[in-house]
């Protein structure tokens, strides 16, 4: 039986669907669309499909992102290879990365490469062209998925198709073209031989190596040698910064597919698109997320505490508040603890330029929420003033945190729920309900929550500078940065 390895590439920042997707915690991570986080929902994605030995899935992500992509595959109980890019590089040395990795631990597995981001409705018939398609890999194909366009959509790139392939639902692919306007994305929706690209593709290992191997050599050489060079981290693979920093940012499509599309070089894997009608979104934009989910008669998408009057066609989301919306039409509402979000469902690509805006002042809602994960849990910035911040901080069991001194500020713990294991210079001593303690400047410190219950405390900070930059680390079991 052969076997299928899933390559969910998780890069991306997503920051169209600010505020609840943000730098440090971008859209992937997110519930948007079901209980699952869309990372989590690409997982299960290819679970149940017949006749293939399904691996255990391969994620390739920033090094920002890990602790929590870790977390959320261990809370479905599922096991995985996750590499850690030391930089972007976009979606081909990313690939080649994966391939090697696969290699590695299979005998030439097929790789289905999945966006992490991406929403896919009907599951069922998604797998009914991954069967299509995995026949096609299995004669060395390349194979890519287009979505059957069923609107004028200029935030998509097309792939046109050829000439329809022999005893296969699958066509030769004729071009790719970039983002149309909105005249050309109409005359390719009246031509009917144009699909929106997915950036969903399917081939063997060795396939795509061959293939990146022929259009851009120093590409796998590069990640080669970064890959030999990496390390085992815990839960993840570190590859070689300096090697894989020699790539060039290249997609997977300006890397190999468009070079397949034109023919030029005879070596190179065939390629072939299957059609997609399986309810496919990139939720590029909140736009996208209204059109995916489930609405009332009016057109409304309601999520979290909303209440609607006389409205039409708006997406409205509360994250921890009552929202009211009352004869508004064509909407975004989006409400979070530290920002809300008001646009018109014609103008939500613009949300870019109010993070771009964000980041120009240095505010740090364009990249943080209020709540920040960590690996050992997270923490909640409850207020803050001049001199002083609280923060709500919850130790998941058998966690610790750094073992860690501040120069500028002094920190009061106060536990409300479970016990505190507290390090303070050469002391050591627990901390429970209704108890506190102090840690003056400059005094080396840890938390652990030794308990088999979250810990939940409050922590008041005071002093001249409350940057989360001003952490000095002596040892730290997540192997986080010292300063």
């Amino acid at each position: 039986m052969h076997t299928l390895i899933p390559v969910i590439l998780s890069g991306g920042s997503g920051t169209r669907l600010w505020p609840l997707s943000r730098e440090k915690h971008p859209k992937q991570l997110l519930t948007l669309v079901s209980d699952d986080s869309l990372l989590q929902a690409t997982v299960r994605r290819m679970d149940g499909l017949d006749d293939i030995n399904i691996a255990d899935p391969v994620v390739v992500c920033n090094e920002e992102y890990r602790f929590v992509i870790a977390e959320q595959l261990r809370m479905m109980g599922r096991k995985s290879t996750i590499l850690l890019e030391p930089s972007g590089r976009n979606t081909a040395p990313a690939l080649t990365i994966a391939a090697l990795s696969a290699l590695h631990q299979n005998d030439d597995p097929i790789l289905l490469i999945m966006p992490s981001d991406h929403v896919i409705v009907d599951t069922d018939a998604f797998k009914q062209s991954v069967q299509q398609g995995i026949q096609l890999a299995l004669k060395g194909f390349i194979v890519t998925f287009g979505v059957t366009p069923d609107k004028p959509e200029t935030g998509y790139g097309y792939i046109q198709t050829g000439d329809k392939l022999t005893g296969a639902d699958a066509y030769n692919i004729a071009r790719f073209v970039e983002k149309p306007d909105t005249a050309t994305a109409q005359a390719y929706l009246e031509a009917g031989s144009f699909l929106w690209n997915s950036g969903l593709f399917l081939m063997h290992a060795s396939i795509w190596l061959q293939a990146i191997e022929l259009c851009h050599p120093k590409i796998l050489s590069a990640c080669r040698t970064a890959w030999h060079g990496g390390s085992t981290d815990g839960d993840f693979i570190r590859v070689e910064k300096t090697a894989f920093e020699q790539c060039i940012s290249k997609s997977i499509d300006y890397a190999v597919m468009e070079h397949i599309a034109l023919g030029q070089n005879p070596q190179l894997p065939a390629g072939a698109v299957i059609p997609l009608a399986v309810g496919w979104s990139d939720v590029g934009a909140w736009d996208s997320l209204w059109h995916v989910l489930p609405k009332d008669s009016g057109g409304n998408v309601t999520q979290g505490d909303v209440l609607m009057h006389e409205c039409k066609n708006t997406l409205a989301i509360s994250e921890s508040r009552l929202v009211t919306c009352i004869g508004i039409e064509n909407t975004i509402v989006v409400e979070t603890p530290d920002a809300i979000l008001v646009a018109h469902k014609d103008q939500t690509q613009d949300v870019k330029k109010i993070v771009d805006s964000l980041k120009e002042t240095g505010r740090s809602e364009s990249h943080l929420h209020r709540k920040v994960f960590r690996p050992w849990g997270w923490y909640d910035g409850v207020d803050s003033g001049e001199r002083f911040q609280v923060k709500r901080i919850v130790v998941k069991p058998g966690a610790a945190l750094s073992l860690q001194m501040h120069h500028h500020r002094a920190e009061h713990w106060i536990v409300v729920r479970g016990t505190a294991r507290v390090t303070r210079d050469e002391e050591s001593f627990l901390v429970t309900e209704n108890e506190s303690t102090y840690i003056p400047v400059g005094t080396r410190h840890r938390l652990e929550n030794p308990g088999r219950v979250p810990l939940e405390m409050i922590e008041v900070q005071s002093g001249s500078y409350l940057g989360e930059d001003d952490i000095v680390r002596f040892e730290d079991v997540y192997g986080r940065d010292k300063s």
